[in-house]
C-alpha cells in the first residue's frame, strides 16, 4: 500500500513534490497513552450494554454473529437480513450456516419491515441492523418477530452507545452485537448481549481463545502513531511514515501472522477469539458520556456547515443517537476521499462492495447507497476546529 505522501502526491497529481496537509483529520478515533494505565474502576462507572449481565467478549463483532446463529440454532434455517449490509455479517451467517432472505432498505437507511413480512415464510429470526448509529424503528421490529414467532437479532455494529431516545439500542433483541472497535479506541473487540431466555443458553458455547498478543500490540502501535499525527500534524507524520516502514520490513522478516480488524471477509480460523487483556484496560478508560457528546457536537458543526450542500442520507439527529460518522452522498467518492484526503481529512468508502449472494440491481436503493454514501469523520478525538475543517474541505471539494 501507498504510504500517506504517495497518496496525496497522486491525488493532487502534482509528481514528487506535493505538499503535505498542516492538519491531519483521522477517520478513526486513536488510542491516547493514558488509556494504556490502570485507573479505579469507579472513575468511569458502566453503561449500557457494558453494565449488562449476560455479556460474551470476541475478537471481531462477526464472530458474535457465529455465536448467536449457534445460540438461536439458526443453522439451515432462513434469517431475514437487511440488502444493505456489510458483507461480513452476511459471511458469518453464511459460514454457520443461516440461509438468508434479503428485505428492502430505503434510501435513508430505513428497514422495510412491510417488505420483511412479504417475505416472512418459513422464517426463523429477524436479523435488523442500525446504520451510522442511528436507530431503526423497533418497536415495528419488535411486533414482526412477534408475529412471526421468531428470535429478533439486533446488529448494533455501527451502533454502540446509541439510543432511542432514552432507550438504548441492542435492549430489545432476544440477542444483540456490538463492535466496539467502531467507536472506541480498542485494538479489536465484539460483544454479543443475550436477553431472556437465550441468556441461559451463553454457558453452552465453546469457551474463547486469548486473542494474539502481537495483533493487539500491532495494533496499539498503528494507533498510537495516528494520535501523534493528529496532535502534532506534519512532525507525529514523519514519525508515523518511518515507524510503519520499519515495523513492516519487521513483520515481513519474523513472518508474523496479523489478525487484522475490518476486514471484509469471515474467517473461520478466527472463530474462537476472545477480545484482548488490552481492549478490556482500553475499555475501562474511557469517559462514556463525554464520547457521546463529543461525537453529537461534531456532527452538529458538520451539519450546520454542510446541510444546504450535502445533507446527511439518515436525515435528523434525534435525541441519544451517538453518531459514528456523517453519512454524505457524493458521486464520485474515490475523487473526493482523494481530495479530502489531500487537505489531511480521511474518510471511509461506506459498504462499497456488494457480497456476491445478493444479485446485483435486486434493490436499487441499496446499489446507489453503495455508490454514494461516504463516511465523514466526527469521533470523540476531533476538536470543533478538526470538524470545521473537515466540513471547509467539504464545502470546497463540492463547489
Amino acid at each position: 500500500m501507498a504510504n500517506t505522501a504517495q497518496r496525496l502526491r497522486v491525488a493532487e497529481g502534482q509528481g514528487e513534490r506535493a505538499p503535505l496537509p498542516k492538519r491531519t483529520v483521522p477517520s478513526m478515533q486513536t488510542v491516547w497513552p493514558h488509556m494504556l494505565f490502570p485507573r479505579p474502576a469507579a472513575t468511569a462507572p458502566l453503561v449500557f450494554p457494558f453494565d449488562q449481565p449476560h455479556l460474551r467478549y470476541r475478537y471481531f463483532a462477526r464472530n458474535a454473529v457465529w455465536d448467536a446463529v449457534e445460540l438461536l440454532g439458526l443453522a439451515g434455517k432462513k434469517v431475514l437480513l437487511p440488502a444493505y449490509h456489510h458483507g461480513v455479517e452476511l459471511e458469518a451467517l453464511l459460514a454457520a450456516g443461516a440461509r438468508p432472505v434479503f428485505f428492502r432498505v430505503d434510501s435513508q437507511m430505513r428497514c422495510d419491515f412491510e417488505d420483511a413480512r412479504s417475505k416472512a415464510a418459513d422464517a426463523a429470526a429477524l436479523y435488523v441492523i442500525h446504520y451510522a448509529g442511528f436507530p431503526q424503528d423497533m418497536e415495528a421490529a419488535r411486533s414482526l418477530a412477534r408475529e412471526l414467532g421468531v428470535p429478533l437479532v439486533e446488529d448494533c455494529a455501527l451502533a454502540l452507545l446509541s439510543r432511542d431516545g432514552d432507550k438504548p439500542l441492542g435492549s430489545t433483541g432476544d440477542v444483540s452485537v456490538y463492535c466496539l472497535y467502531k467507536t472506541l479506541p480498542v485494538p479489536n473487540g465484539g460483544l454479543l448481549l443475550a436477553r431472556g431466555e437465550v441468556a441461559g443458553k451463553l454457558s453452552s458455547l465453546p469457551d474463547v481463545s486469548p486473542a494474539p498478543l502481537t495483533s493487539t500490540t500491532s495494533h496499539l502501535i498503528g494507533s498510537l502513531l495516528s494520535n501523534l499525527e493528529l496532535r502534532t500534524g506534519d512532525l507525529g507524520r514523519r514519525v508515523r511514515q518511518a515507524l510503519r516502514e520499519s515495523s513492516r520490513r519487521f513483520v515481513r522478516r519474523a513472518k508474523i501472522e496479523r489478525v487484522s480488524t475490518g476486514t471484509q471477509h469471515f474467517d473461520l480460523g478466527a472463530v474462537q477469539l476472545g477480545m484482548s487483556a488490552a481492549s478490556h484496560l482500553v475499555l475501562r478508560n474511557q469517559n462514556y458520556a463525554e464520547i457521546v457528546e463529543r461525537r453529537r457536537r461534531n456532527y452538529f458543526l458538520l451539519y450546520a456547515m454542510l446541510r444546504d450542500v450535502a445533507p446527511p442520507v439518515t436525515g435528523e439527529l434525534k435525541p441519544g443517537v451517538c453518531p459514528l460518522f456523517y453519512p454524505m452522498a457524493v458521486e464520485d467518492k474515490a475523487g473526493a476521499m482523494a481530495r479530502l484526503l489531500a487537505r489531511g481529512v480521511e474518510t471511509v468508502d461506506f459498504w462499497r462492495l456488494r457480497h456476491p449472494a445478493l444479485p446485483l440491481g435486486a434493490f436499487p436503493e441499496v446499489d446507489q447507497l453503495r455508490e454514494t454514501v461516504l463516511e465523514l469523520p466526527v469521533h470523540q478525538d476531533l476538536s470543533p476546529a478538526d470538524a470545521e475543517h473537515v466540513a471547509v474541505c467539504t464545502r470546497e471539494l463540492l463547489a
